[in-house]
């Protein structure tokens, strides 16, 4: 058997998808909003031989916390009973290869829904190449800094609404497009990638 298991919890989408020989066997996708624990189990052991698999790729994000962290503990604990190889990438760049597949032409921004008004957005180029880090905007910033490049995810409607001429494009990053990912944006570290500071902060004693 050489199969990878595909988990992508990191947005509101919720998805599994098992691949073989570079061909997608199996898949599942659902927008579930916050509810990525109860879903994710149930749809990986409804997957062929209950998503057992040779190797494991996770989403490690930016995204939802709650999200990144439930697919990363699932895919972690999926490996060490497996003894399957572990490894990540960004809901950024699977966005990114799935829109490369539809039309290789253009620069692009990926843009997701980050929270706190602002948006997780990153640019791209063809082929397969990051023209630049991922940073945390407020949308009139994202707006800025499109340039006129083509926009894809979730956030892009926060720009649409600054601006009605730019095309609205709000994909969720989806497991069984991970087939179209290029190997170098397959190999991250699974560590969750969250893009800004969680919302709750620990509790420090008062010195």
């Amino acid at each position: 058997m050489s199969r990878t298991l595909v988990l992508e919890t990191a947005t509101a989408a919720c998805s599994v998808a098992l691949i073989e020989h570079g061909v997608v066997i199996a898949k599942a996708h659902e927008v579930v909003g916050r509810g990525h624990a109860e879903r994710l189990i149930p749809m990986i052991a409804d997957l062929p031989g209950g998503g057992r698999a040779d190797a494991i790729l996770v989403d490690c994000g930016p995204g939802s916390f709650t999200g990144i962290r439930v697919g990363i503990a699932a895919a972690r604990g999926l490996a060490l009973g497996w003894g399957a190889r572990l490894t990540g990438y960004t809901s950024l760049h699977l966005l990114a290869a799935t829109a490369f597949a539809d039309d290789a032409g253009d620069d692009l921004a990926v843009i997701l829904e980050g929270g706190h008004g602002e948006v997780f957005m990153q640019g791209f180029a063809p082929p397969y190449r990051d023209t630049g880090p991922f940073a945390s905007l407020k949308p009139e910033a994202a707006l800025s800094a499109l340039a006129g490049r083509r926009a894809i995810g979730s956030g892009v409607r926060f720009l649409t609404a600054l601006d009605p001429s730019i095309v609205s494009d709000p994909r969720l990053p989806d497991a069984s497009n991970a087939v179209l990912l290029p190997p170098h944006w397959a190999t991250l570290e699974p560590k969750p990638i969250y893009g800004r500071a969680p919302d709750a902060k620990p509790l420090v004693p008062a010195a």
